[in-house]
């Protein structure tokens, strides 16, 4: 079976990125290949990054508050590019008001501090799985 891609990006202009290895290792461990991009990523590059290493899934961590900017035009980006078919979630400080609006956008799972590292994995593993078997 093919293993599941997934880009992990820290978009924006925040500077902390633990949150985003330890995500990234989780999904290591749990038998995904994992691409992360680093620091500062413009929506445009994360895109590229999806796209040159044919990825399952996008995981964007963002901290700054700037996920109202960021994720529409993510999803602009994937959908110019025909990625329509790639899984993205986001996982940051997030508020509750904006969660539906993210939805919408069609940001899949949305993960707040504190979620298990698990939920994660099986989110992404639920989701991603069809394109991965296809």
């Amino acid at each position: 079976m093919q293993k599941i891609r997934v880009v992990i990006a820290k978009p924006g202009l925040d500077g902390h990125d633990r949150g985003a290895k330890v995500i990234a290792r989780a999904l290591r461990d749990a038998g995904m290949e994992v691409i992360y991009t680093g620091l500062r990523q413009t929506p445009e590059q994360i895109v590229a990054a999806a796209l040159q290493e044919d990825a399952d899934a996008i995981g964007l961590s963002i901290l700054s508050g700037a996920h109202m900017h960021i994720c529409p035009r993510v999803m602009e980006l994937l959908r110019e590019k025909g990625l329509t078919d790639v899984l993205v979630v986001v996982g940051g400080i997030i508020p509750d008001v904006d969660i539906p609006k993210l939805n919408e956008i069609g940001i899949k799972g949305i993960f707040l501090p504190g979620t298990p590292m698990q939920d994660i994995v099986d989110f992404i593993t639920r989701n991603a799985r069809s394109r991965v078997e296809a």
